[in-house]
């Protein structure tokens, strides 16, 4: 958009007079009103953008896109630690603000309009929009998020106590103003968390339990409403024609299906068959096997399906294998370590995968917040004040995983793995691995839920019995397998951990003392360590962005050399296949595959065997 020097001069005056507040009386700060709010630096998009750079603002609002899920659903509540909720929930609720995909971390205008905020970040006020809609026709007003807070932290997972932990208050000025307060640390992301919040209608839910699953359709004020599910086999969704927020920047060339529609079968081979067959449109293949093989066949020499791979520039984070330190037998680090000996991750990327991934060798993976070599000046300046509560390791060596690339690589693993255990009070004996103490033998089981991961889990388990360890695959349902995760009811898992570019206060239920007893957090291993929650709340509380990669790299090294998990691999990109009568914008974002900005090309069918109605 171009501007002339008098228009420009114009907006620097109005940005000075209306951004930029009277001075805070407390502290003498400026305050901050704004349409955005940047993790750090300023934001990419200006007060008066029309659209994100990579969406098609033109893009007809028309079609059917029929999506796959696994296993089942019985509830429509996806706020609460019960049930399974159904696929796509998220569509029916809008949030304060809204993210773009080209910026690390950065919030536009949505239900909140405007944000107000000191310098300091201690406090934040969301300006609501009048605009804003229910789906019964009820405005949104501050009360609403008041409620939909409280609601969330009292009767919501747990998770959601603990990601708001630092919020000391919050209160609607007025109807159309609300404000939060912070205690303790600075925590510059806080505003940005909580402009995320999902707006609850305090009308709809004063007279229900919201602790409890439910199948009524959810009363929101996103693009789009429940039109028709079968229970734990289909949903679909159909996009409000009056959806209040339809024309604001954020969403314009966004939210273009006319329906959106979720099958579900019982496990990814399955679906893939049904994909291949026109059951639906669109699917991101994880399986590196499927990728290589399985692709091919008339709907893609006919250019009825697609295949393409597009760049994932988000960090990779960390999949893994994940050994649960409350039971007695993964405690002792020099263990965890022996295992992590066992894993041939060579063999298994040239065998499993085509050699099509890479070794994860952090937990910020793909990412400028990954420890590489010894730590700088500027990490020990943060690891030395905790040096009681680490390794001698974090300060004098660079960390590396096993590697079998050379001759004998495995055998050569096995015997430090043999050395390790030894050390840590197990002999080996009769081909068996027991406790020296108890006469106990060295037993665990792998829990899965998936069972493309078995061709993975076995030949490990097959390395582990040369140690004389004896490691079984179980395959449990998708319902159990939850209930068995949130109450750490397991030995190992196959678990992953996702980073976002601007890590923040999700790294308190990943690794944090607290939240290892927390039924439901996301700390499967059972970490408590004095230097990895500190280093947690130092990412929280960094105020540049130097700051924070530097704990990043920090609290990575020290994760890495506690040997808590056993490292898989990534891929950097996303392999994805769809029909035909799909496109997507020629400049996909960086940091998002972004399917919401796609759109189904005037003239072509839903369905490559005009299947419109649910699978039977």
């Amino acid at each position: 958009m171009k501007c002339s020097s008098l228009y420009m001069l114009l907006v620097a005056a109005l940005l000075t007079a209306t951004i930029f507040g009277p001075a805070n009386a407390a502290n003498n700060q400026k305050i901050l009103v704004s349409h955005a709010i940047a993790m750090n630096g300023e934001s990419k998009y200006d007060p008066d953008f029309a659209h994100f750079d990579y969406v098609n603002p033109d893009a007809p609002k028309a079609g059917l896109l029929r999506q796959d899920a696994t296993g089942t659903f019985d509830s429509f509540n996806p706020f609460i630690a019960k049930g399974n909720p159904a696929a796509g929930l998220g569509l029916t609720y809008d949030t304060l603000m809204a993210r773009s995909y080209d910026e690390p971390f950065t919030q536009y205008g949505l239900i909140a309009e405007k944000i107000e905020f000191p310098e300091d970040r201690s406090w934040v006020i969301f300006h609501i929009n009048k605009k804003a809609r229910f789906h019964d026709g009820l405005p949104v007003k501050a009360p609403d998020v008041v409620f939909s807070f409280k609601t969330l932290v009292d009767k919501g997972s747990p998770l959601y106590a603990r990601y708001y932990a630092d919020v000391s208050s919050v209160k609607a000025l007025d109807d159309y103003r609300v404000k939060f307060s912070f205690g303790g640390k600075p925590n510059r992301e806080m505003p940005l968390i909580l402009s995320q919040l999902a707006v609850l209608p305090e009308h709809y839910w004063k007279d229900k339990d919201f602790s409890r699953t439910t199948l009524a359709p959810p009363l929101g004020s996103g693009p789009y409403k429940v039109n028709s599910f079968d229970q734990g086999r289909s949903i679909t969704y159909t996009l409000d024609d009056t959806y209040w927020g339809r024309d604001l920047p954020v969403n314009r060339g966004r939210y273009n299906f006319k329906h959106m529609r979720y099958d579900y079968y019982r496990d990814r081979t399955i679906s893939l068959a049904a994909f291949k067959s026109g059951e639906y449109d669109f699917r991101q293949e994880n399986t590196s096997k499927h990728w290589a093989t399985a692709y091919k066949g008339p709907p893609f020499e006919k250019g009825l399906i697609k295949t393409e791979n597009i760049k994932d520039g988000t960090p990779a984070g960390m999949q893994c294998f994940v050994m649960n330190q409350r039971r007695s037998i993964f405690s002792d680090r020099k263990v965890r370590e022996a295992l992590i000996q066992a894993f041939d991750f060579e063999w298994t990327n040239r065998n499993l995968f085509y050699s099509m991934y890479k070794r994860t060798d952090s937990y910020f993976e793909n990412s400028e917040m990954q420890a590489m070599g010894l730590p700088s000046e500027a990490e020990l300046k943060l690891l030395e004040p905790l040096r009681e509560h680490l390794w001698p390791e974090v300060f004098t060596h660079a960390h590396t995983l096993p590697s079998t690339n050379e001759k004998h690589g495995l055998r050569k693993n096995l015997r430090k793995a043999l050395k390790l255990l030894n050390e840590a009070d197990w002999e080996f004996k009769n081909a068996k691995l027991r406790n020296k103490s108890t006469g106990k033998p060295f037993s665990f089981e792998i829990l899965l839920h998936s069972p493309a991961f078995e061709r993975v889990c076995l030949p490990f388990t097959a390395n582990l019995k040369k140690l004389g360890i004896h490691a079984r695959v179980r395959l449990v349902d998708t319902s159990q397998y939850i209930n068995r995760l949130r109450n750490f009811d397991f030995d190992m898992i196959v678990g992953s951990f996702g980073q976002s570019l601007s890590p923040g206060n999700e790294q308190r239920y990943y690794w944090h003392s607290e939240a290892a007893g927390i039924p439901g957090s996301r700390n499967y291993s059972g970490i408590q360590n004095k230097a990895v929650d500190e280093l947690v709340e130092k990412i929280i509380t960094a105020e540049t962005r130097q700051d924070l990669v530097n704990c990043c790299k920090a609290l990575d090294r020290v994760l890495l050399w506690g040997h808590y998990v056993i490292p898989h691999w990534y891929s950097g990109e996303y392999h994805i296949a769809y029909t035909a009568k799909l496109k997507h914008p020629p400049n996909p974002p960086p940091y998002a595959l972004a399917l919401d900005t796609w759109w189904v090309k005037t003239g072509k069918s839903d369905s490559l065997l005009q299947n419109t109605k649910p699978r039977k």
